[in-house]
């Protein structure tokens, strides 16, 4: 299932900020294509977040320039899609600088849930899924009831159905914490080469700060679609 569209705010602001982190993340990724095989396996090393080096206080920095790269054309691809989907809601909630900071928290504490799971690690993690997961876990609680519209594949069709956004988020958090947790044993098909984890921390953190404003902010209290 692919979400493509949700209902918007009334009245919310233009969303630069979401249109600034796609723009930023698919030239990054432009930029990647151009290098070569070798060239981009150092870039991938130097600038993604590999465990063992972060929890020997090396490469600090790539916390945040791994969050901006990516590894394939479908990586990039349902990263920006969910970006683009539910990233202007979340803009228009807490305004252009309260995203920035949101997203690039949201993606460093999925970086240290990442870390701390697979703390051993010499494997460079990169992609702004975690930032993403925390994007989604503020939405979940945020506008549980926005109707997200999804691309479903059937056999050889695609059709297109509505469906509520705490139903669509309930099954991809499950996904999330299915392949998450089956990722401590031995790596299959389907856990490996995947920071489930960073997945699971991301949203996890957008869940409970996202839980927070709203019993502190009354304007979270009536969310109007």
């Amino acid at each position: 299932m692919f979400p493509i569209g949700d209902d918007k705010l009334h009245g919310a602001r233009t969303p630069y900020m979401t249109w600034l982190f796609i723009l930023f993340n698919v030239i990054l990724f432009i930029y990647e294509l151009t290098l070569s095989q070798v060239q981009l396996e150092q870039f991938i090393t130097e600038y993604g977040v590999v465990p063992a080096q972060i929890l020997r206080g090396e490469n600090t920095g790539s916390l945040i320039s791994s969050m901006f790269l990516h590894g394939g054309w479908l990586h990039i691809i349902g990263n920006m899609l969910f970006l683009w989907v539910f990233g202007d809601n979340i803009e228009a909630v807490k305004g252009h600088i309260g995203f920035v900071l949101f997203y690039i928290i949201g993606g460093l504490a999925a970086s240290f849930a990442h870390i701390y799971s697979n703390p051993a690690s010499e494997i460079p993690s990169i992609g702004a899924s975690g930032a993403v997961s925390a994007m989604l876990g503020a939405y979940i609680v945020w506008f549980p009831t926005s109707r997200i519209k999804v691309l479903v594949p059937i056999i050889f069709f695609i059709t297109v159905i509505h469906m509520n956004a705490f139903f669509f988020l309930f099954i991809w958090a499950a996904q999330q914490f299915f392949y998450g947790f089956a990722s401590i044993g031995t790596a299959t098909a389907q856990t490996a080469g995947i920071a489930w984890w960073a997945h699971i921390g991301g949203f996890v953190f957008g869940l409970i700060v996202a839980i927070i404003f709203k019993i502190f902010d009354p304007t979270l209290r009536g969310l109007r679609r």
